[in-house]
């Protein structure tokens, strides 16, 4: 169910990335209060953008997902 505040979580880090910016889910929560970015993530391919996900490892050795835009959509 999509709500104001999902639609406008998705289109705060849809800015962030189209900006050259990579995003995590740490990085989501802290700059847009975002706690499921994967569900974001769904929604904007949902809706026709290209996003690339991969595993990345962490300066304290984690691994994370990490998001990046692959190209501008046209939608």
């Amino acid at each position: 169910m999509e709500t104001n505040s999902t639609v406008s979580q998705a289109n705060a880090i849809l800015d962030y990335m189209s900006k050259g910016n990579s995003i995590t889910g740490i990085e989501a929560l802290n700059l847009f209060g975002c706690f499921r970015l994967p569900a974001r993530i769904a929604d904007l391919k949902k809706v026709g953008h290209k996003i690339k996900s991969e595993m990345v490892k962490l300066a304290n050795g984690k691994r994370v997902a990490q998001y990046t835009l692959l190209e501008p959509s046209l939608f």
